[in-house]
């Protein structure tokens, strides 16, 4: 408890790491002579997903170098295995890059701003987070056909808005930086343009009007009086349609598993969010395909009702595999991967959602965590910035995943490491070149592979 209570200690450890492990050895990036095959790591993770799905994850990744990164965090992990460290851990994301962070509602249905995916999520070295991130501005910029000097702004600008925030957080309170938060009204007010802010709040409010009601009408139908879920394969699937991904699909059998995985949900619950959950009744199921990289894994949707057809209540039932950490890392202390994900992500935001929960294997023999869908979540529009505006979302991820490392790691100790100065940012800057080239690299030789067949790929 002393080293706990002593904070220059802390920040005198934080400095001696760094003529251990310089700053400016975090930069640049050089593959190891026996790296493994990336198409090979892509591939590995096919094995135990919906076969009939892996060509869309397959044509999902082949669309763009930004997008291949998107699906390719078992490839970085790899390589980020053999890079520097300072020794300092944190609950990592996992797959930090800039499209995992996003806008949802808070308990309080505020919107805030946090990191949103946690898959992946894993104690470990935090610089593995921030070099991903640093990555994905890199090649964001590229594939929105910027310069050079406007994508390395872009990459810089994350590193130096992670080291400030932290810089921040090692002067503040234990109980300032755990109750500290984004919100959407935050980012807003603090944009330098009238464009800008215009910008961010067209975004808002396009995601604050996702709500359960708009769910119902987009994806839902009414038949013989009672809503159902929509067909539309293979992205959205009803459990009485999986026939479409061939006969060793039972629905009843799925049906039987949505349900006992239900009961070993709200028991993971607190009490008050049981009893709201208890109100509700499940309507009907769907498969459903998300994301890039999670193409293939079992991915549901659930439609609850509660006191009438016009009280709808969505929530998603995600499979919850092993973190592509843990071939590097040392394993959860948390046997069951949904617990793993649901953890990691109460550590790491600032709100999370009252309906997050895990549940063990189910009839399927798969572990899965269980959130809402759509409640006011929102993107960036990553595709439409221009080049300021790109550097401002930079700043904000940054701000946003130092928040999340000091709310788990040491904040003091990463801030005396990092310094005052910007060696690191230039570092990374270096590192986040390098490895998107990497990158596109791993990304030719796929779509090589699809090209010869030893890919399947389903695109459009």
């Amino acid at each position: 408890m002393a080293a706990i209570a002593n904070p220059a200690g802390r920040e005198a450890d934080g400095k001696a790491r760094r003529k251990k492990v310089p700053l400016s050895s975090h930069g640049g990036w050089s593959p190891p002579g026996e790296r493994p095959d990336p198409v090979e790591l892509v591939a590995s993770q096919d094995t135990d997903r919906v076969q009939a799905l892996v060509a869309i994850r397959h044509g999902r990744m082949a669309e763009s170098p930004f997008a291949f990164y998107r699906g390719a965090a078992k490839i970085m992990a790899s390589d980020l295995s053999g890079t520097p460290a300072s020794g300092l851990q944190a609950q990592l994301c996992g797959d930090a890059h800039l499209a995992n962070f996003g806008s949802y509602a808070s308990p309080e249905r505020r919107q805030v701003f946090d990191v949103t995916d946690f898959d992946e999520t894993l104690p470990g070295p935090w610089e593995w987070d921030l070099k991903r991130l640093a990555t994905s501005f890199v090649l964001a910029g590229r594939d929105n056909e910027f310069d050079d000097d406007h994508t390395r702004k872009a990459a810089v600008h994350s590193v130096a808005a992670y080291r400030r925030a932290m810089t921040q957080f090692a002067d503040a309170r234990t109980l300032d930086i755990w109750y500290s938060q984004l919100s959407m009204n935050r980012i807003q007010n603090a944009l330098p343009t009238k464009k800008d802010r215009k910008f961010v709040a067209k975004s808002a409010k396009k995601a604050h009007s996702k709500n359960h009601l708009r769910a119902l009408a987009k994806l839902a139908e009414r038949v013989g009086g009672e809503y159902r879920i929509k067909s539309q394969p293979p992205l959205l699937l009803p459990l009485r349609d999986l026939a479409y991904l061939g006969s060793s699909f039972d629905p009843d059998g799925l049906r039987r598993a949505v349900e006992e995985t239900l009961a070993s949900y709200r028991s993971t619950l607190a009490d008050n969010r049981m009893l709201l959950l208890e109100r509700f009744q499940v309507v009907d199921v769907a498969l459903k395909v998300v994301g890039v990289g999670s193409v293939g894994t079992r991915c549901l949707i659930v439609l609850f009702e509660g006191r009438d057809q016009d009280d709808p209540l969505f929530l998603q039932m995600k499979q919850a595999t092993n973190s592509v950490l843990e071939e590097h890392l040392p394993k959860s202390r948390y046997s069951e991967h949904g617990r793993r994900v649901v953890e990691g992500q109460r550590l790491m935001q600032a709100s999370s959602d009252v309906f997050l929960g895990w549940t063990s294997e189910s009839l399927t023999g798969h572990a899965y965590y269980w959130r809402q869908f759509r409640d006011m979540k929102g993107s960036a529009n990553v595709a439409a910035m221009n080049p300021g505006q790109l550097r401002s979302y930079a700043g904000v991820c940054g701000w946003t995943l130092a928040h999340a490392h000091a709310r788990s790691g040491d904040p003091i100790a990463i801030a005396g490491y990092l310094g005052t100065g910007d060696v690191f940012d230039q570092a990374l800057r270096d590192f986040a070149f390098s490895y998107a080239d990497q990158n596109d690299r791993d990304f030719h030789s796929f779509q090589r592979a699809i090209e010869s067949g030893r890919v399947s790929a389903e695109q459009g």
